[in-house]
């Protein structure tokens, strides 16, 4: 299906009116291939609600849950909050940095895995916690990091 259409059924889904942005920007980002919002679909959206492009990107830009970069196939979201942060945090992404030779912010060169921090993911019993996709996973060590990441590697042979 063309990104067009996509969009529009998304829209005439969710509601044709400028209070449904960001469920119709959600669900476009979740319904793309790379989990992202490119330039030509917030230029659809822009249109059909009749809002202008620069509030569309803004509100696009302003949510940690919405990106306008490609993303990996598996989105690791690492809890940035205090209890998270307190409790590990930074140790759990020095440890996913170091495992996927990535930064926080980028992707891995195959696609496979996009590291990024997020607000609370109200997982605050089991910090520190991740989300990756829509799985949740705590009380992180190195050990269950790296086994985690070799479950994900396996799954794609």
């Amino acid at each position: 299906m063309d990104l067009k259409k996509k969009v529009l059924d998304i829209i005439k889904n969710k509601g044709e009116t400028p209070d449904k942005l960001l469920e119709i920007l959600l669900e476009v980002q979740n319904k793309t291939k790379g989990k992202y919002l490119s330039e030509e679909a917030l230029i659809i959206i822009s249109n059909e609600l009749k809002i202008p492009l620069s509030k569309v990107y803004g509100v696009a830009t302003f949510y940690s849950m919405i990106s306008t970069k490609k993303r990996g196939k598996y989105l690791i979201q690492i809890c940035n909050s205090s209890p998270c942060y307190l409790n590990g945090g930074k140790m759990v992404a020095k440890t996913f940095e170091k495992l996927l030779n990535i930064k926080v912010g980028e992707t891995t060169k195959d696609n496979l895995f996009t590291l990024e921090y997020t607000s609370c993911i109200g997982a605050c019993d089991i910090a520190p916690a991740i989300k990756i996709n829509d799985e949740y996973y705590g009380n992180l060590t190195p050990e269950k990091i790296k086994s985690l990441l070799n479950v994900l590697r396996e799954e794609e042979c």
